[in-house]
């Protein structure tokens, strides 16, 4: 039987890359369709982050090779960005906006 990530455990993830405990690392940009591959720690995401806001993760796979994805999320009701407080969801878009970052604005 497979084991899907659950959007709770990949929301975690970006709540600890919100408030500094781990690493987020933009891996790659797509021009012009707002996807973002970001690595936080081994966690591997595709975040769909266009004119400068996150809107959803698109998929999700941890370092032990269980994956998660927003179809599968919505079928439960809801997606990992949309469990991040304001705050968070706040801190997470400016570290995909940082200067090291060179995602397209």
């Amino acid at each position: 039987m497979a084991v899907f990530l659950t959007a709770r455990e990949v929301c975690q993830r970006l709540r600890e890359a919100a408030l500094g405990v781990l690493a987020l690392k933009v891996c790659e940009t797509s021009t012009g369709s707002g996807w973002v591959v970001v690595d936080i720690e081994g966690w591997h995401l595709l975040l769909d982050f266009a004119e400068q806001q996150l809107h959803h993760c698109e998929y999700a796979r941890n370092p032990d090779g269980q994956e998660g994805t927003l179809e599968t999320w919505q079928r439960y009701g809801t997606d990992p960005v949309s469990l991040l407080s304001t705050w968070e969801l706040a801190q997470v878009e400016a570290l995909l906006m940082g200067p090291a970052n060179t995602v397209a604005q």
